[in-house]
C-alpha cells in the first residue's frame, strides 16, 4: 500500500477532505476517507463528512479509535462503514451510543460480499463502484428527504466522473488481460480481477501478510520466486502495512528488474477518489508496457 503516482487537486473543493467537518448539513461518518469523499461528493454542501480512518502512511489494521471518533458517531445520521470485519471497530463506537436517528450502512452488505477469507477491500472493485455510491446517495436521500434531488444529481455527476477510470480499466484488460501479476496484499485484488490480470501470489503469504502473521518459510520462498524467476510482470505492493518480509519482496522484484507500484489503503490527501484510482490504475498499464 505505499507509493502512486496521481493528479493532485486542492481540498478545497472537498469540505471534509479526509478529516473531520465543521458547519451545517447532514450529519455524515464514514469509516474510511474513501467512502467520506464519494459521500461529500454526492452530498455536496448539504452534508458534513467526517472520515475516521484518513492517514495513508498508517497502517489500518492497527487503528485505535479515540473519544473524538466516538463523538462523532454519537452525532452522526447517516454512518457509511465497510464491513467483512475490516472496521469492526465501528460496532463498539455504534453500541456505546444507540440512537434511533442514526442509520448505518454497511458496504460489505449492499455488495453481499460475506464470509473470513473475503478480499475486505471493496472500493476497489470499479465495475462495483456505481452500486457502492448509489447505495450511499439512497442512504443520504432517507435521512434527509428535503435535499433527495440534490443527491440524486450528485450521484449522476459522480457516475459520470467514473468514465476515465473505467475507460483506463478496459484499456488494460484489453492491452493485458491474462498478464500475471503479483501483490503482498490483496489490497487492490478487484482492480487485477476487473483488468483481467492473473494473480500468481501464494494465498499463504498475503493472508499472513494481511493477518499480520509470519508467513510460512514455503510461502515466502514461493513468493521470492515469482521475483527471481521473473515469472510475473509488475507486483504491486502495499505501502500502508511494511513489514521486513514485504520490504525484502520488493527488494527482489527491483533486484529482478520487475517494475513496483505501491498502493494505498486510505485515500491520500488532496486527491478525489476519481483521481486516486485512476492515478494507480494508469501506473499499471505503464509498469505492464515494459
Amino acid at each position: 500500500m505505499r507509493t502512486i503516482i496521481v493528479l493532485a487537486v486542492s481540498c478545497a473543493i472537498l469540505p471534509a477532505c479526509g478529516g473531520a467537518a465543521s458547519g451545517s448539513g447532514l450529519a455524515v461518518v464514514a469509516a474510511e476517507n474513501m467512502y467520506g469523499d464519494i459521500a461529500q461528493q454526492i452530498g455536496g454542501a448539504h452534508v458534513r463528512v467526517t472520515s475516521i480512518l484518513s492517514d495513508p502512511n498508517a497502517d489500518p489494521h492497527l487503528f485505535e479509535p479515540g473519544s473524538s471518533n466516538g463523538l462523532a458517531v454519537a452525532k452522526a445520521r447517516v454512518v457509511i462503514q465497510n464491513g467483512v470485519g475490516y472496521d469492526a471497530f465501528m460496532t463498539k463506537l455504534e453500541n456505546a451510543s444507540p440512537s434511533s436517528k442514526r442509520s448505518v450502512l454497511t458496504i460489505a452488505d449492499v455488495l453481499g460480499i460475506h464470509g473470513r477469507d473475503a478480499n475486505p477491500h471493496l472500493w476497489y472493485d470499479v465495475p462495483a463502484l456505481a452500486k457502492i455510491a448509489g447505495a450511499i446517495a439512497a442512504q443520504l436521500v432517507d435521512a434527509d428527504p428535503g435535499h433527495a434531488r440534490a443527491y440524486r444529481t450528485g450521484l449522476a455527476a459522480f457516475n459520470a466522473s467514473l468514465t476515465p477510470l473505467r475507460r483506463e480499466v478496459a484499456h488494460i484488460r484489453d492491452s493485458f488481460g491474462g498478464s500475471a501479476v503479483a501483490y503482498t496484499e490483496p489490497v487492490p485484488g478487484y482492480l487485477l480481477d476487473a483488468a483481467g490480470l492473473t494473480n500468481l501470489s501464494p494465498t499463504g503469504f498475503t493472508r499472513a501478510i494481511e493477518e499480520g502473521t509470519e508467513p510460512s518459510p514455503q510461502a515466502v520462498g514461493a513468493m521470492n520466486a515469482l521475483m527471481s524467476e521473473k515469472r510475473v510482470k509488475v507486483l504491486l505492493y502495499n505501502s500502508q502495512a511494511v513489514s521486513p518480509i514485504t520490504s525484502a519482496v520488493r527488494a527482489a522484484a527491483e533486484h529482478a528488474g520487475i517494475p513496483v507500484i505501491g498502493v494505498t489503503e486510505m485515500l491520500p490527501p488532496k486527491l478525489t477518489f476519481q483521481q486516486w484510482q485512476l492515478g494507480q490504475a494508469r501506473e499499471l498499464a505503464a509498469a505492464l508496457i515494459r
